[in-house]
């Protein structure tokens, strides 16, 4: 409220001047004593709110940057869709609240595949021991067919177990186990080429770099040998099927998952299309017919934000002659 409207300014010139009186009484002068300035606390919350919004904003924006190291991907998503994946080292930022970040190793990873039992080609019981050597080479591949590393590693296991399983009934028993044998030697670089290309033909975005044996044991069983031996004819040509079968299976279902992620993400494409043009068809229509009648709009948008701010328990205490009250009671000129 300005000097020229505030109703008490005789009244404060008045206490100014008996305020002045008894000051010159007090020093024996006419010295006129000027009041302190009051403390302007309005400026005062006005520069602590600024610098609080400065510091917040700069914790969020250093809450989302992140470094991506030497050996790791990061890969960005946003609402759980890939849009980007880092491979350089470096500072980068994700967009607040949006984006999420997760990394995956791009460094040579070791996988000790799990024990398998299998028969040579002279109907040998052997259990192998086995490990591999392998890296992500594609990570948004690994991600659309494996999703994690731990699938991945099921799948590659999978594969070596299938692969070991079919060579191996190549071998007799003495080829697998003497150390001299050429045979044995070319039979970790044939597993791991036929390895890769399994997950090659799957898309899995990943690499074998090398399987080896570890250990070569023989099962109880062929003590029974003769036992054991007519069970070994009739499981040899099964493995053969079962191997034939698996390394099939296999690649059908990684060609399935890589169309069904190509069919969501197309439809989810066209969705939001679909949406952005629904919303803009929308706002025409609505821009065209407020346009028609300004007040009219301008009464809506009004009744909208009481409708917003006014609940059940709110208390109005208005003059029964302001323009909402009459709205109100029904009463319209």
């Amino acid at each position: 409220m300005t000097n020229d409207n505030n109703p008490f300014k005789s009244i404060e010139d008045k206490f100014k001047e008996m305020q002045r009186g008894q000051n010159k009484k007090a020093t024996g002068s006419d010295k006129v004593i000027t009041p302190k300035k009051p403390f302007n606390t309005r400026k005062f919350v006005k520069t602590a709110i600024t610098l609080t919004v400065i510091f917040a904003i700069a914790i969020i924006l250093l809450a989302n940057v992140f470094v991506v190291k030497e050996g790791e991907y990061r890969v960005v998503r946003q609402f759980g869709e890939i849009t980007r994946i880092i491979k350089e080292p470096g500072l980068n930022m994700k967009i607040p609240f949006i984006q999420s970040v997760t990394s995956l190793p791009k460094n040579q990873m070791t996988y000790n595949v799990s024990e398998a039992e299998i028969s040579t080609k002279d109907k040998k019981r052997i259990i192998i021991d086995n490990y591999a050597v392998w890296k992500i080479t594609d990570a948004r591949k690994m991600i659309s067919n494996a999703r994690n590393i731990i699938n991945a590693e099921a799948r590659m296991e999978e594969f070596i177990y299938s692969v070991i399983r079919n060579e191996m009934g190549k071998l007799d028993y003495v080829d697998v186990v003497n150390e001299e044998n050429s045979k044995r030697g070319n039979l970790n670089d044939l597993v791991t080429k036929k390895v890769n290309e399994f997950l090659d033909e799957g898309n899995f975005g990943i690499e074998v770099i090398d399987v080896r044996m570890k250990r070569i044991d023989l099962p109880e069983e062929n003590e029974h040998s003769i036992y054991t031996r007519m069970i070994s004819e009739r499981e040899s040509t099964a493995q053969r099927y079962l191997s034939e079968g698996d390394a099939e299976k296999k690649t059908i279902e990684a060609e399935t998952d890589r169309i069904v992620q190509e069919m969501l993400a197309t439809a989810k494409k066209e969705a939001a299309i679909i949406h952005a043009e629904g919303e803009a068809e929308a706002a025409k229509i609505y821009n065209n017919t407020f346009s028609k009648d300004p007040e009219f709009y301008n009464l809506y948008r009004t009744l909208q934000s009481y409708s917003r701010t006014i609940g059940e328990d709110t208390m109005i205490i208005m003059p029964a002659d302001s323009p909402y009250a009459k709205i109100l009671t029904g009463y319209l000129e």
